[in-house]
């Protein structure tokens, strides 16, 4: 069950064209590795489902234990914030409902968005089809420090990597 409250095509705008390339990246809660290989990909599966609900086309998803990347072709209906908050309570909600962990399963508060050219999307495909390799080699918060520097995105470092609440 896909827990979203309307499709996509209630929201069809005429004569709108569009081709926003996302990507979307959020953490669990505290940055514990608590995403097992053993569930992740029925994780991103239903992650998918949603999005596609959603009438967006999701391109590429993957992640470790502590975190997701997903790139997203999105359409103008909605905001990001209400699909990545779409996403990350409905996927928290599939976690907890199935019993994954003996305790419940939160996303941490917040994200990071990265918009790209048409051009750039096959180079953010493969690195997020090769999340597990690249942080065999770089840690979640090396890696999202140097993406918001990238993009000149200000932060507050004592914001950025908060792990209690």
């Amino acid at each position: 069950m896909i827990c979203v409250i309307c499709c996509a095509k209630c929201f069809q705008l005429a004569n709108t064209y569009t081709k926003l390339y996302i990507q979307i990246v959020f953490a669990a809660k505290y940055r514990e590795r608590l995403i097992h290989p053993s569930w992740k990909v029925e994780l991103h599966k239903y992650m998918t489902g949603i999005i596609q609900k959603q009438g967006h086309l999701l391109i590429a998803i993957n992640g470790v234990e502590d975190h997701v990347h997903i790139l997203v072709a999105m359409r103008p209906h909605q905001s990001l914030s209400d699909l990545v908050r779409d996403v990350k309570s409905c996927s928290s909600k599939w976690i907890n409902e199935r019993n994954l962990l003996n305790h419940p399963f939160y996303w941490q508060r917040g994200f990071g968005a990265f918009s790209y050219t048409p051009e750039a999307v096959p180079n953010v495909i493969r690195y997020i089809d090769n999340q597990e390799a690249h942080h065999r080699k770089v840690h979640l918060n090396e890696e999202y420090k140097s993406m918001l520097e990238h993009y000149d995105i200000t932060y507050e470092e004592q914001y950025l990597f908060k792990l209690e609440d």
